[in-house]
Formats: structure tokens, sequence, C-alpha cells
């Protein structure tokens, strides 16, 4: 297992940090791809079983690493992600709304820039099985945000996953979520990664 702190994390400095400003979606993808490819090329990972798996922020990394790097990985497990930034900005709670304007730049200026880093947009370029996993009440990345890219990975053919969590929100706090979410990753894995 590899935990990346990408650009934009906190503790290497007030530039590093600041990195990932109007760079969302593009260099904590970069930093994904290549602390994966590091592992690999240092043999210490299989190249053809890395999977990448992220929630939120996190879970966007993952649509857009499988949106832009098709094939690198065998599969991706998307935790509550954002797959379509104009809705996130118009549909998020209070305390996120603004949050976008200090990564992308604010609307409707910055549209191109939401546009061309919106996974929804470039669904025809995901071909890993991806599982998506969201919490039916969830007010920070809204269960609308997975719905749609779920659909559109069902019309093009893409295997996938979805399970959506009753009364769960941004994040899972049932012990009985906890261990659903646990077993459909093991079986997700064994059918799609390990056994595949």
């Amino acid at each position: 297992v590899l935990q990346v702190n990408y650009r934009g994390s906190t503790g290497y400095g007030k530039a590093y940090m600041e990195a990932l400003r109007g760079n969302w979606g593009v260099y904590d993808v970069e930093d994904a791809i290549s602390g994966a490819r590091h592992l690999a090329d240092a043999g210490l990972v299989d190249p053809g079983r890395l999977v990448i798996l992220g929630g939120s922020a996190g879970g966007y990394t993952v649509l857009q690493a499988l949106v832009n790097y098709p094939g690198f990985f065998k599969a991706g497990i998307c935790l509550y992600g954002i797959s379509n930034l104009f809705t996130l900005a118009a549909d998020t709670h209070k305390f996120e709304a603004r949050y976008l304007d200090s990564l992308l730049g604010p609307l409707p200026e910055a549209s191109p820039i939401y546009r061309s880093r919106s996974p929804i947009f470039f669904t025809d370029r995901i071909r890993d099985p991806v599982a998506i996993f969201q919490g039916e009440v969830d007010r920070v990345v809204p269960k609308a945000q997975s719905d749609t890219i779920v659909e559109s990975l069902r019309r093009r053919g893409v295997p996938h996953e979805y399970h959506v969590y009753e009364g769960e929100g941004h994040g899972w706090r049932k012990s009985e979520t906890i261990e659903a979410f646990y077993k459909a990753v093991e079986v997700f894995l064994r059918n799609y990664v390990l056994f595949a």
C-alpha cells in the first residue's frame, strides 16, 4: 500500500501545499501515477495488479487517473468521489461552497478548467473496472455525483459496481456499513484483480 502525499498535502512547506492551486485533478493524479510507477520500476509491486483507491478528493483522483491513464491501473475503487465539478460547486454544503474557487478558480470564468477536469465529460476514456461507493445522504459530495458517472459507465459497458449505503453521509459511521464495504472491496478485488 502506497499512501501518496501528493502536491497540495500539508507538512512539506507552504509552496508544496499551495502547488495544487490551479492544478487540482492534474498534480494529484501525476503524483499517484509516479509513486505507483516508482514501486513497479523498483520491483516492489506487480505492475499488472495496481489498484487506485481514494475517497472524496481522493475519489476524484481515482476517477481522473482512470480517465487520463487508462490501463495503468488494473482497477479503481472510488469512495464518494467527485465526477462533475460544476454540479459540486452548486450542490455541496455551505462550508465547502467556495473551496473550488481556491483550487480551480471562480465560475463562470474558470468554466473551461471545470469542464476539462470533470471526469463525467470523459468517461469514454475509462476502460478499467471501477467500484463506486457512496453514502445516500452525503451533503459534501452528493449522491448525484456517483449516480451520473455510474450511469455513464453502464451505458458504455465499463465493468463497474455501485454500492450506496442507506443513512450514510460522507464516510461510513455504522459498523454494518463498514463491514459491508470491506466485504464488497474484497469481492471486487478478487473478481477484477486477483483472479482476472
